[in-house]
């Protein structure tokens, strides 16, 4: 049966951005699949939790979701067009994997930068400079990436989430990872934020929404190995 997130955050406008949807899929790693028969409903306004142990599948389905590989059966959609043929998904999409995807050799700020540019996003000092400053990184920006725990690597990486402002689609693999108590109060400040504007979130975790985190609907990809 196909999973419909039913709890949306308070939002201005939902409208605007179409609805991601998985269709009887299926993935495969080598000579094994991951899961089958997967349906759900990812629309404006509503966030999703990708559950399950390791191995099942989790980041397999954030690369199918962000148009990064294809599924062994089914298809994944967005406004009912599979999202590797969608001229106008990429733009409407942020995708941050669970490697940072931060140069060692560039600072904080430069990494920021040089992100921002790779997805088509405008980034100015100024517009980096807050970013950096939501995720509590200010003091660090001209700090060298390989100079930065993992904790502050993950911050500076989530930074890209403080210059979005549009209603996009976020996929998001495991964005707590590494962080205290403190950053994960900053990812959930941004997800209510995006939420309420009109966008949408596919995220997995290993750990449990805290209590600032939005409403969200849950996927075990378990249960459908």
């Amino acid at each position: 049966m196909p999973t419909t997130p039913s709890e949306p955050a308070t939002r201005s406008d939902t409208g605007a951005l179409p609805s991601l949807a998985a269709e009887n899929l299926a993935c495969r790693r080598g000579n094994r699949v991951l899961f089958r028969g997967l349906n759900f409903t990812l629309a404006a306004g509503r966030s999703l939790w990708l559950r399950g142990r390791n191995g099942c599948g989790k980041t397999s389905l954030l690369r199918l979701a962000a148009g990064l590989s294809l599924p062994e059966a089914g298809q994944i959609t967005w406004a009912g067009t599979p999202v590797r043929r969608h001229a106008g998904y990429a733009p409407r999409r942020v995708y941050v994997g669970h490697a940072n995807a931060l140069k060692d050799d560039l600072s904080a700020s430069e990494s920021l930068r040089f992100l921002a540019a790779m997805h088509g996003r405008s980034a100015d000092a100024a517009s980096v400079q807050r970013a950096l400053e939501r995720v509590g990184m200010a003091s660090r920006r001209d700090a060298l990436v390989r100079t930065l725990s993992q904790g502050q690597r993950r911050r500076a990486s989530l930074a890209r989430l403080a210059l979005e402002h549009l209603a996009s689609l976020w996929i998001l693999d495991e964005p707590y990872d590494a962080l205290d108590i403190e950053g994960v109060a900053v990812v959930d400040a941004l997800l209510c934020e995006h939420l309420a504007r009109g966008g949408s979130v596919l995220l997995t975790s290993h750990q449990a929404p805290g209590p600032g985190a939005p409403p969200m609907a849950e996927i075990d990809l378990g249960a459908f190995a």
